[in-house]
């Protein structure tokens, strides 16, 4: 087993919303909070709850949108200052970052005094942390997070020491929850099960939740003997001054990457990035890869990397010469000459479950296609549409660049004065202005017991007026009313003309507009 030192910086997503700990916040996504701070946990709020039950829970709650690409960026200056006691710092995600612990903590003493250095410099560098050593990965972030900011586990002691935790810390609720109602409630329990039974029954991924549990690394070793060296490589002459033609070069690789390891029957666990400066410096990482980095996913971390070498240069201005620098947030110091990838470590690649009938849900040929053009439009140059939770149609589609992870599970509801099936065919990027009008000509109005105060009998808007053959409705909605700001109140109609076109209609503070049309 390989003994592994981590740091785990708690709360890191609000920590980079800038939430500061003491305060109750909390940095939410797609209707829910993803992270939260010590101060709002003790009043009830939870990783996973609705934005609304939080609120309702802890009403001074400070609410932040989630902003990966700044998680990314800012915990760079975590991985720098662990950096200064031992160069391999493998980033597991950003707010968890691990070295290997054996050669340093013989240099510095042992692995308690390692631990805490560590621990000293990530604190002295401005940001909270937890640090554990352990044998493997996920008992050394459990171990980071355990006691008042991390313990050591002795080694070959990691079975024990995971034994009385709940299978939550598997992450894996599916799994969780079926091994709970057949009567095993921890790690403990699960790991004593037979190794041949559990690989039966759950599959490939409870033999390898099986093994964390167990204390042993998630995959057997599988060395690879005489493997070829895939690293691939690319030089910038003249140097690249733009952080964004040294990405693009960065997704380039990747790609020439992942078809070298597709070739070789390989994946990759780990991932090392370098890059180097025309002033001779060399900026190294290592990036948990695991099989699931797409090169796009590649490219941003090259971005953050960056992001922390333009930390603390020189503001962008004129030179000697006269010539204006590029924008602060775009330069690259010094000018990057060459960029590499290597895969640190290399295991077999066990495929992948193809569609029946050999279908696959995006198409190789599909994805370059959407590469290329994402490289000549910009990153949300190409997108998809994601379905999301809300009550207006416009609020049910959300559009994902092409390569980014989709919304982790729709949002469940209920949106009560949501318009049934079925879904409108056009949403308009805004909703244009209309009048409803009753049989004598007067302003159809709904008041705030939804009475409709008479029946439509025309509708106008984009310049035409057309009679309303058939009308059904009011929904009424009442949204955001925990936030003054941003409450609305408004009612839905469906209406149908006399040529035939059919239309949702919306009317909000007196106020008519079409927010879709039907086919």
């Amino acid at each position: 087993m390989t003994r592994v030192l981590v740091v785990w910086c708690p709360d890191w997503p609000a920590t980079a919303a800038g939430v500061d700990a003491a305060t109750p916040g909390a940095a939410v996504a797609r209707g829910r909070v993803e992270a939260c701070t010590a101060a709002a946990r003790a009043q009830g709020v939870r990783r996973g709850q609705r934005l609304r039950d939080a609120q309702r829970c802890c009403p001074e709650l400070v609410v932040r949108e989630r902003d990966t690409g700044a998680e990314g960026r800012l915990f760079e200056a975590v991985v720098a200052a662990v950096a200064e006691l031992t160069p391999r710092v493998e980033v597991v995600r950003p707010g968890l970052c691990a070295i290997p612990a054996r050669g340093p903590a013989r240099f510095y003493g042992g692995e308690e005094a390692l631990r805490v250095l560590v621990q000293d410099m990530v604190v002295e560098a401005g940001y909270d942390c937890g640090s554990g050593v352990a044998d493997g990965l996920f008992a050394a972030e459990l171990a980071a997070r355990a006691g008042q900011g991390g313990v050591v586990v002795p080694e070959g002691g990691a079975a024990a020491f995971l034994a009385p935790y709940p299978l939550s810390v598997l992450d894996r609720p599916e799994l969780a929850d079926l091994l709970r109602r057949l009567g095993v409630a921890t790690l403990g329990a699960f790991a004593a099960l037979p190794s041949g039974h559990v690989a039966g029954r759950f599959g490939a991924d409870g033999a390898l939740a099986h093994r964390l549990a167990r204390g042993e690394e998630p995959r057997p070793p599988a060395p690879v003997p005489g493997a070829p060296d895939l690293s691939v490589r690319a030089d910038l002459d003249p140097p690249a001054a733009l952080a964004e033609q040294v990405v693009f070069a960065a997704k380039r690789l990747a790609g020439e990457l992942h078809e070298g390891l597709a070739a070789g029957g390989l994946t990759c666990v780990r991932l090392e990035t370098s890059v180097g400066f025309a002033d001779g410096h060399v900026l190294r990482r290592l990036w948990r890869h695991d099989g699931r980095l797409s090169a796009l996913a590649v490219a941003e971390r090259v971005r953050w990397q960056l992001s922390a070498w333009r930390s603390g240069r020189p503001v962008p201005g004129t030179d000697p010469d006269g010539v204006e620098a590029p924008p602060e947030e775009e330069a690259v110091w010094g000018g990057v000459t060459w960029l590499e990838l290597a895969p640190d470590q290399l295991v077999p690649d066990v495929g992948r479950q193809e569609g029946l009938w050999g279908g696959t849900a995006v198409t190789d040929r599909v994805a370059r296609a959407a590469d290329r053009v994402q490289a000549l439009l910009g990153h949300h140059g190409i997108t998809r549409p994601v379905l999301a939770g809300g009550h207006g149609p416009g609020e049910r589609v959300v559009r994902v660049p092409v390569g980014d992870l989709p919304p982790a599970g729709a949002p469940d509801g209920p949106w009560p004065g949501r318009v049934g099936a079925p879904a409108p065919a056009a949403v308009p990027p805004r909703a244009a202005s209309a009048e409803v009008v009753d049989a004598a000509g007067g302003p159809v109005v709904v008041s705030a017991r939804c009475a409709v105060s008479a029946p439509p009998a025309a509708l106008a808007f984009g310049g035409g007026t057309a009679a309303v053959t058939g009308w059904t409705g009011p929904w009424p909605a009442d949204e955001r009313w925990w936030d003054p700001a941003r409450a609305r109140r408004l009612a839905r109609f469906q209406v149908v003309t006399e040529d035939g076109a059919a239309y949702l209609l919306a009317v909000e503070g007196g106020r008519w507009h079409v927010e879709a049309s039907y086919d």
